[in-house]
């Protein structure tokens, strides 16, 4: 596999389908057909949006018979974790907080 370090990971999962088909691949391998009866775009646009995923190395593929089976590199969404990571001690601060709130004022 050849990744692309220029292909942004963020700027990849930026489209909704993209992400949609992140999710599908999650739950198995699909070849662009199996993803075909799960998004409302036309195998033209997931064969697109797949060469550009597999760029940037978020898939891979492989080749049987005359299908391509793509495979989700979880790997490469471990920079979009780390830098999630840093804010969820601010977004658990800020629940807790809210449920302090919520727990003095139903009283």
């Amino acid at each position: 596999m050849i990744e692309n370090k220029e292909l942004d990971v963020y700027k990849v999962i930026a489209e909704p389908n993209r992400r949609k088909i992140l999710e599908l691949l999650q739950e198995a391998d699909r070849s662009v057909t199996g993803l075909k009866t799960h998004l409302p775009i036309t195998l033209g646009a997931i064969s697109q949006h797949l060469q550009l995923m597999h760029r940037s190395g978020l898939v891979s593929r492989i080749k049987r018979g005359k299908q391509r089976i793509y495979h989700l590199e979880a790997s490469r969404l471990r920079e979009v974790d780390d830098w999630l990571h840093r804010f969820r001690g601010f977004w658990e601060d800020r629940l807790d907080r809210l449920g302090d709130y919520l727990d003095e004022h139903a009283k």
